[in-house]
């Protein structure tokens, strides 16, 4: 199950996304009480910033295995410190010298979010450190800030922005995807459930273009 934590919150911040195999409590049940079976890890993908996110973590599940960060832009990350305070755990990234990240997650490692398994992908372009994270056989992608819906990409005008790598990394990723994605879910703005491999080829063609 993947939900955005930081829909419908206001302020500076970044989707914020719970990834399980099933939203479980100490007592086996899911938030609305019924019993479950709980499989996979239970991972952020990114934290956000300027909002309490711990209380909404809770009201899903008990505890999280680790952080995984698309990127570390302050929108990103702000709330970092306060889930790791809240959860004992381990902060993932592509960048062990950041400050806030304990473990690398180097280019086509696999990482385990939820009940799947995903082939990270370095992506730079937007900001150097920034990573994909895509699950072959579910068909789904976690692609941070270098495309959102409707063929949008992310900026190159910030420090370590690149037009041209940015480009690159988009074309990587149409690569590995392929047409039979079912679904990829953004640092901004909505998740694609509906021709998402199109979005992406807009994605490249805007890139190229605007």
């Amino acid at each position: 199950m993947i939900r955005n934590l930081a829909q419908g919150q206001r302020g500076f911040t970044s989707n914020a996304f719970l990834v399980a195999g099933a939203d479980v409590m100490s007592d086996g049940t899911d938030p609305e009480g019924s019993v479950v079976d709980a499989d996979g890890r239970t991972v952020l993908v990114d934290t956000g910033n300027e909002f309490d996110i711990v209380p909404v973590v809770e009201r899903f599940v008990d505890d999280i295995d680790a952080v995984v960060l698309t990127h570390t832009h302050p929108d990103h990350v702000g709330n970092t410190d306060a889930v790791v305070d809240a959860f004992d755990v381990d902060v993932w990234g592509f960048d062990p010298d950041h400050q806030l990240v304990d473990h690398r997650i180097a280019d086509g490692d696999t990482v385990e979010l939820g009940a799947n398994s995903y082939d990270a992908i370095h992506t730079p372009g937007h900001k150097e450190d920034h990573l994909c994270f895509h699950a072959p056989e579910a068909g789904v992608l976690f692609a941070g800030d270098l495309i959102f819906a409707g063929g949008s990409f992310g900026r190159t005008d910030l420090p370590e922005g690149n037009r041209e790598v940015l480009i690159d990394s988009i074309d990587r990723i149409l690569e590995a995807v392929g047409p039979d994605l079912r679904e990829f879910h953004t640092g901004h703005g909505p998740s694609v459930t509906q021709s998402p491999y199109e979005d992406i080829e807009l994605s490249a063609r805007a890139a190229r273009t605007m």
